[in-house]
C-alpha cells in the first residue's frame, strides 16, 4: 500500500561460541567471522573490517534497494507472516473474524486471474466522480473526499497530538500532491534528476493508457507541470524536520483568512469525514497553502480533473490488472530505487495483508501482530528489554550529571523529562479493533479501498477524545524501533528483539552493542536538536537557558560539518542538516549505551569472546547492526530524502568521537578513524 504518512517523528538458531578466533565462525547470537575482512584495521575502518567480506561476496536480492542486517530480519519476520497467512488460510473461519479477513485479503491478491480480468473496471465509479468536477469549488471539495480514500492530493491531512498541547488532538494540513519522492526530483538540474521526470512523464502517459483516457501524452505533460509548481512551493526537508517550524496552530477563520477565504475549508473537512469544522488546525507548511491559492486559482478545470485521475490510479495501480502494476514498478521501484526485478506476487500479498515497515500497517497488520507474537515473542525476553532499559536510562541520567556545558537548571529540566519517558516493548496491550473492515476473497481493489476508509476514520475519530496512550506507530513484525515527541515513549516492537540486535544467549558486550546502542538512540532523540524541544510532557516548549542552547548549537553544528564530509558516492554528500537527529542519536546512543555496559559488567567476571573483551565486542556488535549495501540509485534517493545516514557512516562517524572506542583499540594519531581531543564531540 502507498498510504500518505505525515511529516512526524516516526520515523528499526544454535551459538557456536569458540574460542580460537581464527579457526571459527560464531553464527547468529556470537559474532559471523566470515563476515570480517581482517586485512582492513578496525582503527581505520570499523565497518569494513567488521561487515567487509560480506559486502564483497554478497548480492543485493533483485527485488531489493538495499540489503544487510535490517533487510534479512525482514525477510525472517514476512517469511513468518507468510507461514501465518498460509496457515490461517487453510481453516475455516467465521464471518467477521480476523483470521477470515486475513486469510480472504491474501486470496484476493493471490487470485491474479480474477485482478486481470477485471482490469481497470474497479476504478469506473471513482473516475466518472472526478470526470464530472465541473468547477473549483468542486475540485476543492473532492480533495477531502480523496484524503478519506488514500489518494494523494496537493493537501496533506492527518489528526496527531497537538505539539503545542499535547493532552488533546489537532487536525494538521501539510504540503502534498508530489510523485517523486522530494521536491529536488523536479527542481535539480543534473542529468539523473533530468531523466526521473521524463520517467514520471512517461508513466502518467501509462497509466492513461492502460485506463483508456484520452490525450495521455498532453495529460502527461500537463501533469508533470502541475507537480513542478508544487514542488516549488513545497519546503525543503530541512526545513521540514523543524519542529516550531512546523508548529503554525491558527483557528479556523485564521486558516481561511491564509488562503484569502478563497478555498472552502468547510466543504475540504466535510469530504473528510470531520463533521464540524475543526475550531484549530495546525498549519505545518503555511506559505506553502498561501502559494497553493494561485495555483489552484490558474490551473483549469480540466487540468485538475485529469492531475485527480492520475493521482486515483496511481494510488491504487498496485491493486488492478498487470499493466499498471508493471507501470507504477518501473518508476517507482526501477527507476527511482534502481531495483531490476519485482517482488514476487506473495511478498506483495504478505505487504498488503502485514504493512510494509515503519509507518505502515497494511490492511491488518496487527491482527496479524498479534498471530505473530504469539509464536515468535517469548516473555523472557521483555522482561530482560526491561532489564537493558532501565539501564540505559540510568546511564543517560549519569551522563546529564557528568556534562561540563550544561548548567544545574537545565540539568534538572533534562532529568525530569528523562524521568517521563515511557516505554512499550514486543506488542500493543490493546489490539486494534478492525470490526468495520468488509474483506472479500473477490475484491482486492475493494479491500484496500475500505481499509483505506476504516484507517482514515480510525485517524479523524481521534479529535475530541483523550489521548490513546495504548495506540503503536509501528506493527510488532515491524524490524525498527522510534520515539515519540509528543507522547516521550520509546517503542521496540518484537521483530527487532532478535540477533544480530539482541539474544538472550549473546553476551553483554554484544547485547549493549546492538540493542542496548538501539534503546540509547531512542532516549536520545528525546535530547536530539527537535526532540529536546519538547518538554517531558510531550508539549513544544523551550525548558532550555539561553547559555545552554547556544552551547548545545556548537556541538551539533560540530556534528552537522563532520557528517557533510562524508561522500558515498562520486560528488554526492550527506546533508549534514537533515541528517542531524539522527547522528545525534547515533553518537549518544552508543555513548550511553557503552556506558550503560559498564555499570552493567562492574563486580563481574572478565567475559571473552573469540579474543575480543567487552569493550571491543560492544564496538564490533555495533558495526554487525550496520551491515548494508545499497543500489546506486537509492543512495541517491537517500542522499535526498532519508534523515538517516548511510550505514557505513552509521558504524564509523560516531565512534570517532567517542573515548571508550580509543582505548578499546588502541586508535592512535595516523588511523583513518583518530580524531584529536580537541575535535571529538559529546553531546549527551
Amino acid at each position: 500500500m502507498k498510504p500518505f504518512i505525515p511529516v512526524s517523528y516516526w520515523a528499526l538458531c544454535f551459538s557456536i561460541v569458540c574460542l580460537i578466533a581464527d579457526t571459527c565462525v560464531a553464527q547468529n547470537d556470537s559474532i559471523d567471522t566470515s563476515a570480517m575482512d581482517r586485512s582492513v584495521r578496525i582503527q581505520d575502518d570499523l565497518f569494513q573490517h567488521v561487515n567487509g567480506t560480506w559486502l564483497k561476496n554478497t548480492k543485493i536480492p533483485e527485488d531489493k534497494s538495499n540489503y544487510g542486517s535490517f533487510g534479512i530480519l525482514a525477510d525472517k519476520s514476512q517469511l513468518r507472516i507468510k507461514k501465518i497467512i498460509e496457515v490461517t488460510s487453510q481453516g475455516t473461519h467465521a464471518a467477521g473474524t480476523n483470521q477470515q479477513k486475513i486469510a480472504d485479503l491474501y486470496q484476493s491478491f493471490m487470485n491474479a486471474e480474477l485482478i486481470e480480468e477485471k482490469g481497470f473496471s474497479p476504478l469506473e465509479s471513482e473516475l466518472k466522480k472526478i470526470k464530472g468536477l465541473g468547477t473549483h469549488e468542486d475540485v476543492w471539495k473532492h480533495l477531502g473526499y480523496l484524503s478519506k480514500i488514500g489518494v494523494k492530493s496537493p493537501v496533506g491531512f492527518y489528526v496527531s497530538q497537538d505539539p503545542g498541547q499535547a493532552t488533546q488532538y489537532i487536525c494538521n494540513l501539510v504540503q502534498s500532491g508530489l510523485s517523486l519522492p522530494d521536491r529536488d526530483y523536479y527542481v535539480n538540474q543534473d542529468d539523473a534528476s533530468a531523466k526521473t521526470r521524463k520517467a514520471l512523464e512517461a508513466y502518467v502517459q501509462k497509466l492513461f493508457e492502460s485506463a483508456a483516457i484520452e490525450n495521455s501524452y498532453l495529460a502527461a505533460e500537463e501533469i508533470f507541470a502541475l507537480e513542478k509548481r508544487l514542488a516549488e512551493l513545497s519546503w525543503p526537508r530541512t526545513e521540514l524536520r523543524d519542529a516550531k517550524k512546523r508548529y503554525n496552530k491558527m483557528s479556523f477563520e485564521e486558516l481561511s483568512k491564509l488562503t484569502g477565504g478563497k478555498l472552502s475549508w468547510a466543504n475540504y473537512f466535510s469530504e473528510a469525514n470531520v463533521s464540524t469544522p475543526p475550531t484549530e488546525v495546525n498549519v505545518n507548511t503555511p506559505s506553502y497553502f498561501e502559494g497553493l491559492v494561485t495555483v489552484v486559482e490558474e490551473t483549469s478545470v480540466d487540468t485538475w480533473v485529469r492531475y485527480l485521475q492520475y493521482r486515483l490510479i496511481d494510488s491504487y495501480a498496485d491493486y488492478l490488472s498487470k499493466d499498471f502494476v508493471d507501470a507504477s514498478f518501473e518508476l517507482y521501484q526501477k527507476q527511482l530505487a534502481g531495483i531490476p526485478v519485482q517482488q514476487p506476487r506473495w511478498k506483495r500479498a504478505v505487504n498488503t495483508v502485514a504493512g510494509q515497515g515503519a509507518g505502515d500497517f497494511g490492511a491488518l497488520g496487527e491482527a496479524v501482530g498479534e498471530l505473530y507474537v504469539a509464536q515468535h515473542f517469548k516473555p523472557e525476553a521483555k522482561a530482560r528489554m526491561q532489564e537493558l532499559v532501565n539501564n540505559l536510562l540510568k546511564s543517560f541520567e549519569s551522563s546529564i550529571n557528568d556534562l561540563t556545558w550544561m548548567t544545574a537548571e537545565t540539568k534538572a529540566k533534562a532529568k525530569d523529562k528523562l524521568s517521563k519517558i515511557g516505554t512499550k516493548i514486543g506488542y500493543p496491550d490493546v489490539w486494534r479493533d478492525y470490526s468495520q473492515l468488509e474483506i472479500k476473497a473477490d475484491d482486492l481493489f475493494g479491500n484496500v479501498y475500505r481499509s483505506n476508509i476504516v484507517e482514515h476514520n480510525r485517524n479523524v475519530d481521534h479529535l475530541g477524545k483523550p489521548i490513546d496512550r495504548e495506540e503503536w506507530g509501528m506493527t510488532p513484525q515491524t524490524v525498527n524501533a522510534y520515539y515519540s515527541p509528543t507522547k516521550n515513549e520509546i517503542v521496540f516492537p518484537a521483530a527487532i528483539l532478535q540477533a544480530p540486535f539482541f539474544s538472550m544467549k549473546a553476551t553483554d558486550g554484544l547485547n549493549y552493542g546492538g540493542i542496548g546502542a538501539v534503546i540509547g538512540h531512542e532516549i536520545s532523540h528525546a535530547f536530539d536538536d527537535q526532540g529536546s524541544r519538547y518538554d517531558g510532557d510531550g508539549n513544544l516548549n523551550n525548558w532550555w537557558s539561553e547559555q545552554d542552547e547556544s552551547e548545545f548549537k556548537k556541538l551539533t553544528s560540530q556534528l552537522v560539518a563532520q557528517y557533510a564530509q562524508y561522500s558515498p558516492l562520486k560528488g554526492k554528500s550527506i546533508n549534514g542538516k537533515l541528517t542531524l537527529g539522527e547522528n545525534i542519536a547515533d553518537l549518544s546512543g552508543l555513548s550511553i549505551s557503552h556506558k550503560a555496559l559498564t555499570m552493567a559488567r562492574k563486580g563481574k567476571p572478565k567475559e571473552m569472546l573469540l579474543g575480543w573483551n567487552s569493550d571491543q565486542q560492544f564496538f564490533v556488535g555495533w558495526s554487525r547492526v550496520w551491515q548494508r549495501k545499497y543500489r546506486d540509485k537509492e543512495m541517491i534517493k537517500r542522499l535526498l530524502t532519508d534523515s538517516h545516514s548511510p550505514s557505513q557512516y552509521r558504524a564509523n562517524g560516531p565512534v570517532t568521537n567517542i573515548e571508550a572506542f580509543y582505548k578499546a583499540f588502541a586508535v592512535q594519531p595516523g588511523d583513518r578513524l583518530f580524531k584529536p581531543v580537541s575535535e571529538r564531540i559529546k553531546i549527551w
